[in-house]
């Protein structure tokens, strides 16, 4: 956790929230994020997420939340709904992660997404010496109970947003909750956080 008391990749996404922003935080848990964001920042902040209790847990904390699926409820968005669109630890539990990522640039002006990096080097060292997926604080139960469908690296993540035309605004790297540098990034960083903009 972080002074601001959220996990280390939330905190590097409110830093990137301007003050007063139109939010969307898409698969916002219990709305942790947002409640910060709307106290500290003064964002018109909403949410979706796909579990009934998560949207109990943000509503009682007085958020705009609804129940939804990204897969298939983003399209119902109009375009530039948003200032921001937000994507926490979510990506990698898509169906069709390259969709998600165009609909999330097109309901706000800038998407954010933070997502575990599977080229880590625990993640390597884990299936080179084991022989087996890896369990690791950014990736913290077995395979077969996790949500993760499509995992990716930060390189990865990079190739499919240059594929959709993304530019990429700004980019966080995080390892073991502190921020580090982007030399290596790939290998030396557990978690990243992009800002996005639609290309020109």
């Amino acid at each position: 956790m972080s002074g601001s008391g959220l996990r280390p990749d939330l905190a590097a996404i409110a830093a990137a929230v301007p003050n007063g922003a139109r939010v969307l935080d898409i698969g916002c848990g219990d709305g942790a994020l947002l409640a910060h964001l709307r106290d500290t920042k003064g964002v018109d902040a909403r949410g979706l997420d796909v579990s009934a209790a998560n949207v109990a847990s943000a509503v009682a904390r007085g958020l705009s939340v609804v129940q939804g699926d990204a897969d298939a409820d983003l399209a119902d968005y109009p375009a530039d709904a948003f200032d921001m669109a937000i994507l926490s630890d979510t990506l990698q539990a898509m169906q069709r992660p390259a969709r998600v990522l165009g609909e999330l640039v097109r309901i706000g002006r800038r998407g954010v997404v933070s997502f575990p990096n599977f080229g880590h080097w625990r993640v390597r060292r884990a299936l080179l010496l084991g022989g087996r997926m890896p369990v690791t604080p950014s990736l913290p139960v077995s395979w077969h109970e996790t949500a993760n469908i499509h995992l990716c690296t930060i390189d990865d993540f990079r190739a499919l947003a240059a594929d959709l035309g993304l530019g990429v605004e700004s980019a966080t790297f995080l390892s073991d909750g502190a921020r580090r540098g982007a030399a290596l990034a790939n290998l030396l960083a557990d978690q990243a956080v992009f800002v996005l903009a639609r290309g020109r």
